[in-house]
């Protein structure tokens, strides 16, 4: 046995696993794998007490632990889908997803279709589906559907003969209308878009979730720029959609020949009551292998019934898009390269590129809210700086008798942020006075996929201009989240797929 003198930070590797119960981890638990950039205040905090008697010798005895605090808080770059699934802890909700298929048995350049055991019969024929991990290029990307049974989904596109990993997929991303079915309807306070055939409440749509209106063959997208793009929506019909957000001021516009393309997400928002879901994790940060004899044996560190405590996104000028993550733990736990890592599956890093904050975003928009207007004025049009925080007030719950926490209360969902911007005008200002009802969304695309940020309801604070010689008149600005219309606080969307035109 020959102990290394040091172990380097860059043989080290963080991992996390959702418990079945409190403490308690699934009979095969699956170990995501988390990039760091950096750690703050992560692992367990040890307390102690020293024994200090009145004494001549004015002397401390050996004294005892009394407590662990355990905690775990690192920083992390933003893709497209590394936080996705550790996101719902922050929020205490699950995914509302829309068709979404792995397991597969087959792909077949016969019939142009993917084939499982049971379960395709719900994308039906003009749904738009995203295929991903496949390993035969070919069966990846956009396709949509013609012919739709409960073993088989036949496309349009070629596709090549393939048996799938268990982990390869098909994700319903939107919906193709019929000829000339979809029109846009500007007459009312608001537009909407209506059909004939297609039943709107079909699509697995709820009030306040963004949808992207067209693709990039003309065919398949308004002739009217206006009409395309990023919408939010208001209310749902079979027959009609009310929209109340868009990046342009909408016009009526018939169908046509037109087969317009919808492209929704998968939506994650902060959930009322019966729909509130806790969970708890445990984390695996991995320190190295500290036995020259023996270089697949890791020593590790674990924290325990973990729930998620505060998580801020950090927009920057000219930066990448980054995220700080903390957790409040129950318990702190360690192994040595004897013992060994926890059992269960630890899958790879899937590669991707993060977001920059240059020329990944779509749209900034902080507006007052408008009832009969889908495009009002914006208070301000650059942002040089902006922060989002979600917190869940977590305590650790200390009792006699036991070192850590035995449980955790989980507070109010607080949703909070900050943003400079460059002034124009007086109306941001006004708001501030006004204590005006406001609502902010933030869009990023980058590579055929993105990320949509909704707070359909905050109030700002601060608003005092910034004047320097020789600088641009600044305005910083700080917001609190509110319940909206709909019932929650914040909606993120998840778009698998967007078209080329909507980068």
């Amino acid at each position: 046995m020959a102990i290394k003198a040091k172990i380097d930070s860059n043989v080290t590797g963080l991992r996390y696993a959702e418990e079945a119960s409190p403490k308690v981890l699934p009979g095969s638990p699956v170990w995501y794998p988390l990039e760091p950039n950096s750690y703050k205040d992560f692992g367990g905090n040890v307390k102690t007490i020293a024994r200090t008697p009145i004494s001549s010798n004015r002397q401390r005895k050996k004294g005892v632990v009394t407590d662990v605090d355990a905690q775990g808080g690192f920083q992390s770059d933003v893709t497209q889908k590394n936080l996705q699934d550790i996101m719902q802890g922050f929020m205490f909700a699950d995914f509302r997803r829309k068709s979404e298929k792995a397991g597969l048995t087959s792909v077949l350049n016969s019939d142009k279709s993917y084939n499982a055991a049971s379960g395709l019969s719900s994308f039906v024929a003009g749904t738009l589906i995203m295929g991903e991990g496949f390993t035969v290029a070919g069966n990846n990307g956009l396709k949509r559907v013609t012919t739709a049974a409960s073993g088989k989904t036949i496309v349009a596109e070629t596709l090549f003969d393939e048996t799938p990993s268990a982990t390869a997929r098909i994700v319903a991303v939107g919906r193709q209308g019929a000829s000339g079915d979809i029109t846009v309807d500007a007459s009312g306070d608001l537009p909407s878009i209506k059909s004939t055939t297609l039943d709107f409440t079909t699509l697995g749509l709820i009030p306040g979730e963004w949808l992207y209106i067209g693709g990039d063959a003309s065919i398949t997208a308004f002739d009217t720029a206006a009409n395309n793009g990023f919408k939010r929506i208001k209310s749902i019909a079979a027959s009609e959609v009310i929209l109340d957000k868009s990046t342009t001021s909408m016009v009526t516009e018939t169908g046509g020949t037109k087969t317009i393309r919808l492209f929704f997400g998968r939506v994650l928002r902060n959930e009322d009551t019966s729909l509130i879901v806790q969970r708890t994790y445990q984390f695996e940060r991995t320190l190295g292998y500290p036995d020259t004899a023996e270089p697949t044996e890791a020593q590790a560190e674990y924290l325990v019934g973990v729930l998620a405590n505060e998580l801020t996104f950090k927009f920057s000028t000219a930066d990448k898009l980054t995220a700080e993550l903390s957790f409040i733990a129950a318990e702190h736990e360690l192994v040595d390269h004897n013992v060994g890592l926890k059992s269960g599956t630890r899958p790879a890093i899937e590669e991707a590129t993060g977001f920059n904050t240059s020329s990944d975003f779509s749209r900034i928009k902080m507006n007052v809210v408008d009832a009969s207007n889908e495009n009002p004025l914006a208070l301000f049009a650059y942002v040089t700086e902006a922060n989002l925080s979600i917190k869940n007030n977590v305590t650790p719950n200390k009792v006699i008798g036991s070192i850590g926490a035995v449980d955790m209360t989980a507070g109010n969902f607080e949703v909070t942020g900050t943003l400079t911007a460059y002034f124009s005008t007086i109306d941001a200002v006004q708001a501030v006075k006004d204590n005006a009802s406001v609502t902010l969304d933030m869009i990023l695309a980058k590579d055929n996929a993105g990320i949509v940020f909704d707070l359909p309801l905050i109030t700002l604070g601060e608003g005092r201009a910034k004047i320097e010689q020789d600088q641009a008149i600044t305005l910083p600005l700080g917001f609190d989240g509110a319940v909206g219309p709909n019932g929650y606080t914040l909606m993120v969307i998840f778009f698998d797929y967007l078209p080329t035109v909507a980068l």
